[in-house]
């Protein structure tokens, strides 16, 4: 990664250096799929347990699949909130194969639903290689539809639900809306992308700018996507439900919120898909995060890039969801 940190924000800079890094200098590394989810599962089982937060119910759905297993949905409410109220659907980070626990998330979910006022409710969708794609996008349309369908039970206004991905989880998010319109379920009311991971194929400019590398290398993005894909990563058929960026008909998507960091090797394919979504027509705020890197948001949670971004992206967030 050369001359990476001094081209950074400071702030972010600062927070990098402070982090542990795997062995080839990143702060992820994938070529242990198992052995970096134990630990994590290690590193969380030695956090202090840390307080409910009074501000917020929480809720855990279990919402049944066709093979009879069950998809877990988290709710998070604000507290003392009786009136009906919207809904984000929210796709976790962790590159489609780590993240299998929303609580571990509360502190963040928890101010989401305050800041906006809203119902936000995690999708713990099924992780690669387990189940590959596209097993997590159907659970996000089972997520939504599900809520859609029970809106009164849950005190969600069924019109104002809308769907939002990080990383890995833009994906999911991104195919569930596609499903969602395919399928001519009720329209979300808008889709939030942050520094999503889309394409496998892994061609545009910035997937193989070293200096780009920070968060993860390209040879970890590629084990991701084999791990999603198996057999099928880089064929020429690969369904844009696996892989949204594969996706040719971008044509009624919801309004659509987009934002990439400059050293992200995931940059151009979130700036090429949202780029798509314009020429079909669809609303998009773009927004490309100068010195920032991938996820710097939320590895520089108190920075001031990190206040701008939530500032804008907030505002998007609140105009759709209320309306």
């Amino acid at each position: 990664m050369p001359g990476t940190n001094d081209a950074l924000d400071p702030e972010l800079a600062a927070a990098f250096a402070a982090m542990p890094k795997a062995a080839n200098g990143t702060l992820l590394e994938l070529s242990d799929i198992p052995g970096l989810r134990a630990q994590l599962r290690a590193a969380r089982a030695h956090r202090p347990a840390t307080p409910p937060d009074p501000r917020v119910t929480i809720e855990t759905l279990r919402v049944p699949r066709d093979d009879r297993t069950e998809l877990e949905v988290v709710l998070y409410r604000p507290a003392g909130a009786t009136h009906t109220l919207p809904a984000l659907v929210w796709f976790h980070a962790g590159a489609q194969v780590l993240g299998d626990d929303a609580r571990d998330d509360d502190a963040y979910h928890t101010a989401l639903a305050l800041n906006l006022d809203c119902v936000l409710a995690a999708v713990v969708y099924r992780l690669a290689p387990e189940t590959p794609a596209p097993g997590a996008a159907e659970d996000g349309y089972l997520a939504y539809t599900h809520l859609a369908a029970h809106a009164a039970e849950h005190r969600i206004d069924p019109h104002r639900i809308g769907l939002a991905g990080a990383s890995g989880g833009g994906a999911p998010a991104a195919a569930t809306a596609l499903m969602v319109r395919d399928r001519h379920a009720p329209r979300p009311c808008s889709l939030s992308l942050l520094y999503p991971m889309l394409d496998d194929r892994l061609e545009t400019p910035s997937s193989s700018e070293a200096i780009a590398e920070v968060v993860f290398a390209r040879p970890d993005i590629r084990l991701a996507w084999a791990a999603v894909l198996g057999d099928r990563l880089g064929a020429a058929d690969v369904h844009p439900y696996s892989a949204p960026g594969r996706a040719t008909d971008l044509a009624d998507l919801p309004d659509t919120f987009v934002a990439v960091a400059q050293f992200d090797l995931l940059r151009d394919e979130g700036i090429d898909f949202a780029r798509r979504l314009i020429t079909a027509g669809v609303p998009v705020d773009l927004h490309l995060y100068a010195r920032a890197f991938h996820a710097w948001d939320r590895f520089a949670a108190t920075s001031t890039l990190t206040r701008s971004f939530e500032q804008t992206w907030h505002t998007f967030l609140r105009r759709h969801l209320h309306g």
